[in-house]
């Protein structure tokens, strides 16, 4: 064990080798929400990119897990480029501010092999910076977290805690994900009055609700509400899904990859009444037992793990998969650190228009409508969190 050294890859909040395909992010999502209480809100986007970036560097069965549990397929590293220009592009059509960033921190004269920094490089635009972890884990990790704070506009602070790094480590992979967003059509702040939220459990919560009417992609079908709320541009949105009160764990239960893509495809455009709580949110997660138990048992195994395409070798192995997210919704739009569905009905005329009341615990996605990735998914149980 004394001859093993182990990579410490931290987080910072999917990049699918698929955009559309939202196995990854709903597979984490459930599994979090198993054993996670309260407020939930985590970055598929970031976690999957840099999980990927590490796949850059394994071999063998190490590397076959991490793509059946990454929902991995034909080229990841490729479409991982893509859907970050395709972002890009998205963000620039609203004005909307949006910035990913990727990095290495490697021991210095560790001798990594050419081809996989390349391929970060091409890739992941993940550069390689020397640390010294054997004489100064702990400057390591301080200069580390600084870097993520400078990323995420000071949102994620200490996103590796003390002890986490030590003399054996040998490369951190590290993903910042940053988002701030006007929505398409603001919520007015003279509109937003303190108003009942239901916790559960029959407790109630005074909570800012802000309030609109307009024309929104909508849904509703027996057991859901749902609603997209596009920010400027219309490329991006956030999708909310809003159960009856007390039927959250159901919601929860039912949502899949093929519910949630007949959910999006039913929506339809409708003048709707809109109450949704302004709220803020954060959460952190250690993920090495998620993932293991998502299947990528050797990727943390001292005897197993094969990281071969880092070093040339079979020395190295995952030490921990670190993770925090923010968010902050309110009148003018959304900004968050750490990543939306319904058949037209003719309306009748004389019928007034459906009110979407948010007064509940709710799932919320942020997506690109393009190509379905998943850039922040959360559950919302108490506003005042």
């Amino acid at each position: 064990m004394d001859r093993m050294l182990k990579i410490a890859l931290l987080l910072l909040m999917s990049c699918p080798s698929y955009a559309s395909d939202h196995g990854f992010a709903l597979s984490l999502y459930h599994r979090l929400a198993a054993s996670e209480k309260g407020n939930i809100f985590f970055s598929p986007h970031s976690i999957s990119a840099a999980l990927t970036m590490t796949y850059a560097g394994a071999g063998g069965r190490t590397a076959s897990q991490m793509a059946s549990a990454l929902r991995l397929g034909g080229d990841a590293h490729a479409a991982c480029r893509d859907l970050a220009v395709s972002l890009d592009e998205a963000a620039k059509l609203g004005n909307i501010e949006f910035r990913v960033a990727n990095a290495l921190w490697g021991q210095k004269g560790f001798g990594f092999k050419k081809s996989f920094l390349e391929l970060t490089e091409r890739y992941y635009d993940a550069g390689l910076h020397e640390m010294d972890f054997k004489r100064d884990s702990e400057g390591a990790r301080k200069t580390i977290n600084t870097w993520v704070e400078g990323k995420t506009a000071e949102r994620i602070r200490d996103l590796i805690g003390p002890g986490v790094l030590d003399a054996m480590t040998r490369l951190v992979l590290t993903n910042a994900i940053y988002f701030k967003g006007d929505w398409a059509a603001q919520f007015k702040e003279d509109s937003t009055a303190e108003e009942d939220f239901q916790l559960g459990g029959g407790r109630t919560a005074r909570v800012p609700m802000m309030r609109q009417t307009r024309e929104f992609r909508y849904l509703e079908v027996p057991g859901l509400q749902a609603l997209e709320l596009p920010y400027a541009g219309e490329r991006l949105s956030m999708l909310i899904l809003l159960p009856p009160e007390g039927e959250l764990k159901a919601l929860e239960s039912e949502l899949d990859e093929g519910t949630l893509a007949g959910w999006i495809k039913g929506m339809r455009r409708k003048k709707v009444r809109v109450q949704l709580p302004r709220f803020k949110a954060s959460s952190g997660f250690r993920l090495d037992s998620v993932l293991k138990a998502m299947g990528m048992r050797d990727a943390f195994s001292v005897k197993s793990a094969d990281f071969s395409g880092m070093d040339g070798k079979k020395d190295l192995y995952i030490g921990a998969v670190l993770h925090k997210a923010f968010v902050d919704v309110n009148e003018q739009g959304t900004e968050a650190a750490a990543a939306t569905a319904v058949s037209m009905v003719q309306k009748a005329a004389s019928a007034p228009p459906p009110q979407f009341r948010a007064d509940r615990p709710f799932l919320y996605l942020i997506r690109d409508a393009k190509t379905g990735a998943i850039l922040f998914m959360g559950r919302l149980a108490d506003p005042r969190a």
